[in-house]
């Protein structure tokens, strides 16, 4: 098949192809801060994996130019062997087609099978990176978001990116060079039927920026109704029994269809405006298929080329316009995938809470000389929680905290362990400011006991090692002995092997919270938190909790809350904290004696208890 070298007469329009080839990048022009950076991002974790996408890459361009070459021995069929009936030629060139389709098949599977692994390799490094970063952010991102919406970050944001990868990175390889091989070609077949079927172009640019511009906004609201509708399935199905027992299951219901309903308006009208791409992409290339006939028709019966011209030229259309119409058809997985990687690398980005110039890096031992001065605290700026509070814990003393609900007194357990950094005023351990203490070290020497008592899916003897990692099985039941949980350890059916399920819900909320103390036990820390340690226990229980905890605290400065006052009596000073001010201190004694405010709580719990 020889290349047309006849001319058109003068009247065969000049069409212009100007800008054609990145006619489906007008997506581009939508925030292109934010895509391209984060394509470029997700290109980063791409190319992490380099030798399964140098594979896919070299499978990628084989494949394209195979099937670029294709058409071409197709049309030298018809013209060189089909119309002179040269017969064993025929068989020679439908050989070399079906080799040439066989190679297709087979490099096309391998760049498949590559791309599967090399996206399942970048998606298992981002979501690592995620979940890394949340291991360092403070508690207060955490107090700020629902765990629904932090989970489908994790999950349903990379898995978008995952499936986008998988789908469409070897297609933007292979629609790169099938775009300028068949264009390469198209131009030496026949030049003006080249610019024929660019004809389509500007609208293809013009229709896409304008879909852009819309399906970008509405993927992203997607992204985030999707987050608010996980996290509230994981509140509900977390406080199941809260709904069940107040009879509140049709409310339940009633806001789950309200956030399922405004999640699937915005899908549809994402979904729906990108979907509009694929039909009108196939209405241009039909037209442009239409045109190219009648005029290759023309030119045919003209003898300005011929046949096996017109049907090569035809096949290297389809294959010029297959890029673009395939681009566009997956543009609303793009926009997804841009909008899932946004919201995951925006947890990625957050400063952790290590980031702090001030950090001694030298390890410090603790010894649990606790000083604060004038500190002031307000979750927000403008609501002050903590209001000139001065307190001084010397080595092996025991602080307790009392006074009514939400006075303040966790909240001096947030800013000493350093959850939370104070707004004024100074906190000293061991005579040395607290920011200047690296926040591992600090928590590795403090021991804290919550009111809610957490345990994993593991084994007891697990969950009790998760105070010292490196601690034997003697030390692990050695402080379960201390903990007074050694024998009802003992007594289950696998004892310390007993792998608790989901929360815990195998065992008793009083047997999770002696757990949750063995495992302080264990951590051996120079500074002790108990933070209502025994509210979950019954009073025969806390008996030997407290027997227990004396054992624990000696020798260690402790801050004890606690609503039961009778389980502070021992307490070297009792701090009284009202609306995040100390307003009395003093021993338990000394308090009594004072008939102010703790004498009045304490008496009301000794006539409730009476």
């Amino acid at each position: 098949m020889s290349k047309s070298t006849s001319t058109p007469p003068p009247s065969t329009p000049d069409f212009s192809m100007r800008g054609g080839s990145q006619g489906h990048l007008g997506m581009k022009k939508v925030q292109p801060k934010n895509t391209w950076s984060t394509l470029k991002r997700i290109w980063n974790y791409l190319s992490m994996n380099r030798s399964g996408l140098i594979i896919v890459v070299i499978a990628t361009i084989v494949t394209t130019l195979l099937s670029l070459a294709a058409p071409y021995l197709l049309g030298v069929a018809i013209d060189d062997y089909i119309i002179p009936r040269n017969w064993n030629g025929l068989v020679q060139c439908a050989i070399l087609l079906l080799i040439v389709y066989i190679s297709v098949s087979l490099t096309a599977w391998i760049q498949q099978h590559m791309m599967v692994k090399v996206s399942l390799l970048t998606v298992r490094d981002m979501r690592q990176s995620i979940f890394n970063a949340m291991q360092k952010l403070p508690i207060s991102f955490f107090d700020s978001r629902t765990h629904g919406e932090l989970m489908s970050r994790t999950t349903n944001d990379v898995e978008n990116v995952s499936v986008t990868l998988n789908s469409t990175t070897t297609q933007l390889l292979s629609s790169v060079i099938s775009l300028i091989g068949s264009l390469a070609i198209m131009l030496y077949l026949n030049v003006w039927l080249t610019l024929l079927s660019m004809v389509t172009i500007p609208v293809v640019m013009l229709f896409t920026k304008y879909v852009a511009a819309y399906t970008r906004k509405q993927f992203s609201a997607q992204q985030n109704k999707l987050g608010e509708l996980n996290s509230y399935i994981e509140e509900t199905i977390s406080g199941q029994k809260v709904v069940q027992v107040y009879a509140r299951e049709q409310v339940a219901e009633d806001h789950f269809n309200k956030l399922n309903s405004t999640l699937t308006k915005s899908s549809i009208s994402a979904q729906i405006y990108s979907g509009l791409i694929g039909p009108t992409m196939n209405v241009l290339n039909h037209t442009s298929f239409t045109l190219i006939a009648a005029v290759g028709g023309w030119m045919v019966f003209r003898e300005y080329t011929s046949v096996g011209i017109i049907v090569a030229f035809v096949n290297y259309s389809k294959q010029f316009q297959r890029p673009i119409n395939d681009l566009a058809n997956q543009f609303n997985m793009v926009q997804s995938a841009v909008a899932g990687a946004e919201r995951v690398f925006e947890v990625i980005d957050m400063e952790d809470e290590y980031d702090d110039a001030t950090m001694d890096q030298s390890r410090k031992t603790i010894v649990g000389d606790v000083k604060f001065e004038n500190v002031h605290f307000g979750y927000k700026a403008d609501t002050p929680i903590l209001k000139d509070i001065s307190l001084h814990a010397k080595p092996g003393q025991t602080i307790a905290l009392v006074g009514p609900t939400g006075a303040g007194k966790t909240t001096i357990i947030n800013v000493l362990t350093r959850f939370y950094d104070i707004q004024q005023g100074h906190i000293w351990i061991d005579g040395q400011e607290l920011h200047q203490y690296e926040k591992d070290d600090l928590r590795s020497q403090l021991g804290i006991v919550l009111q809610d008592a957490y345990v994993y899916s593991e084994s007891i003897r697990e969950n009790i090692r998760y105070g010292r990692l490196d601690a034997t099985d003697e030390e692990v039941e050695q402080a379960a002995k201390i903990a007074n949980a050694h024998r009802y350890i003992k007594e289950l059916p696998a004892g310390y092997d007993t792998v608790l399920t989901s929360g815990g819900s195998n065992i008793s909320q009083g047997q999770r919270q002696l757990l949750t103390i063995a495992r302080a036990v264990l951590a051996n820390p120079a500074i002790l938190i108990l933070d209502e340690a025994t509210s979950s226990i019954d009073t025969r229980t806390e008996m030997h909790i407290q027997a227990a905890m004396k054992k624990l605290m000696a020798g260690r400065t402790s801050f004890v809350i606690a609503h039961r006052l009778s389980t502070i009596r021992d307490a070297d000073q009792i701090l009284v904290i009202k609306d995040g001010s100390i307003i009395e201190r003093g021993s338990h004694d000394e308090l009594l004696t004072e008939h102010g405010f703790y004498h009045d709580l304490y008496n009301s719990q000794f006539k409730r208890n009476r």
